[in-house]
C-alpha cells in the first residue's frame, strides 16, 4: 500500500436510499412511505442539483408512491424535441367544451421570453428574440398528413433548441396564423385541433445533439436525454406572469391529474423552463403563499413564497385537494435536514475557530 493510500482518509458511509451520510439518514424518518398520492407529481431536475446535499427531492422520492423524476441537463450545443399525442385521433372531429381550453382562453397562454425574475433571468440574453433569425416557416402539412399524423401516434410537433432557450426550428401539423410573426409554440395553442388533441395528454422525447470531439467538420452525435410522458390534467408549478392561482384553476372545473414542478436554484429551474419549450403547451400554476421557505438561512431564497421542491409538492397537493395521509411528515423530514445541515455547519465553523 502507498503513502498515499494510507493516509487518504476512509469514504464516509452513504445510504442507499437517501444518499445521504449514514450518520444524518433520512430513512426513519418518514413515517410512512410511498404514500399513494391521487395526483401524481413529476419533478424535472436541474442536472447540477442532484447531489446536492439540501437537495429535497430525496424526501419525495422516499414520500411519494406516484412520482416520476427526470433528471434534465442544460443545452450545451443543440436539442431537438419530438411530440406524440397519448390519444391518436383525438382533435380531429373538431373542439369540445373542456377544462384546458378554459384555461388557455383565460389568458394562460405563455409569452416567449424569460419569464423568471431576480436571478433567475438570464441577463445576456433578456433582449433576445428567442425565434433564430433563420427560422424556417411553421410547416404546414396538408390533410391526409395530418390525419396520418393523429391517427399513427406519429410526431405532431418538432422543434430544434439552442442555448438560453433560442428556438431555431419550429413545426407542427396544425395549421395557425401567426399574424406574420415568426412561429413560437404558444401560437399552436391558438388552434382549436391543437388544443383538444393535446387535451389528451402527450409524450416529449429530448434528444441532446453534440459535436463530435476532435473533429474539424461539423458532426453531430444525437442521443436520447429523456422521454415524458405528459397524462391529461397536468399542470406545470411555475410563477410566469400568466400563471393562475389554484382557486381560479378550481373555478374553470380543471381536474389536476399531474403536476409538473422544476428542481433547481431559481436560476437553473429558470434554464430548465427556458430550454424546454413544451411545458409552455400546459397549463401554468402559480402558489400564492406568503412564507418564508424552512431552508432559512442554510439555502438563500430570491423572496418570500420561494419555496423548496418538497414544500411546493405539498403545499400545492394540498391545495388542489390531495386527501392522502402524511404529507406533513415530509414536511417534518426536511426540516430535521435542514438542521442538520445547520448543526454540521456550527460544528465546522467552532472547530475551525479552535484551530
Amino acid at each position: 500500500m502507498s503513502a498515499a493510500q494510507s493516509d487518504a482518509k476512509p469514504k464516509r458511509p452513504i445510504c442507499p436510499s437517501c444518499s445521504k451520510p449514514a450518520r444524518v439518514c433520512l430513512c426513519s424518518r418518514i413515517r410512512t412511505r410511498n404514500l399513494d398520492n391521487a395526483i401524481s407529481v413529476t419533478i424535472l431536475q436541474h442536472s447540477l442539483e442532484r447531489n446536492h446535499p439540501l437537495n429535497s427531492t430525496r424526501i419525495a422520492k422516499l414520500g411519494l408512491k406516484n412520482l416520476n423524476v427526470v433528471t434534465v441537463f442544460e443545452v450545451d450545443f443543440e436539442a431537438r424535441f419530438e411530440i406524440r399525442l397519448l390519444e391518436p385521433g383525438l382533435g380531429l372531429i373538431g373542439p369540445e367544451s373542456s377544462g384546458f381550453d378554459q384555461v388557455r382562453e383565460k389568458g394562460i397562454t405563455q409569452k416567449a421570453g424569460f419569464e423568471v425574475k431576480g436571478d433567475g433571468k438570464c441577463q445576456d440574453e433578456k433582449n433576445r428574440d428567442l425565434i433564430d433569425e433563420n427560422e424556417n416557416p411553421c410547416e404546414k402539412l396538408d390533410k391526409g398528413s395530418h390525419i396520418d399524423a393523429i391517427n399513427g401516434g406519429g410526431v405532431v410537433i418538432n422543434a430544434t433548441m439552442l442555448k438560453y432557450g433560442v428556438v431555431s426550428h419550429l413545426s407542427h401539423i396544425w395549421k395557425v396564423d401567426t399574424h406574420g410573426k415568426k412561429p413560437k409554440f404558444e401560437h399552436i395553442v391558438t388552434s382549436t385541433m391543437a388544443k383538444e388533441a393535446l387535451r389528451g395528454g402527450f409524450v416529449v422525447k429530448k434528444l441532446e445533439r453534440r459535436k463530435l470531439e476532435g473533429n474539424m467538420e461539423l458532426e453531430l452525435e444525437e442521443s436520447e436525454e429523456f422521454e415524458i410522458k405528459v397524462p391529461q390534467g397536468s399542470v406545470l408549478l411555475f410563477p410566469s406572469q400568466n400563471a393562475i392561482g389554484v382557486d381560479e384553476l378550481k373555478s374553470m372545473h380543471f381536474e389536476v391529474k399531474n403536476l409538473i414542478v422544476l428542481d433547481g436554484t431559481w436560476s437553473k429551474a429558470g434554464r430548465v423552463y427556458n430550454e424546454n419549450p413544451w411545458l409552455k403547451l400546459l397549463p401554468h400554476l402559480r402558489l400564492d403563499l406568503d412564507r418564508m421557505s424552512l431552508y432559512s438561512e442554510i439555502r438563500c431564497q430570491p423572496k418570500v413564497g420561494c419555496l423548496s421542491t418538497i414544500e411546493s409538492i405539498v403545499y400545492s397537493l394540498k391545495a388542489l385537494g390531495e386527501k392522502v395521509d402524511g404529507l406533513e411528515n415530509l414536511l417534518d423530514v426536511f426540516e430535521s435536514m435542514v438542521g442538520d445541515q445547520r448543526r454540521l455547519k456550527n460544528e465546522r465553523l467552532s472547530k475551525r475557530t479552535k484551530d
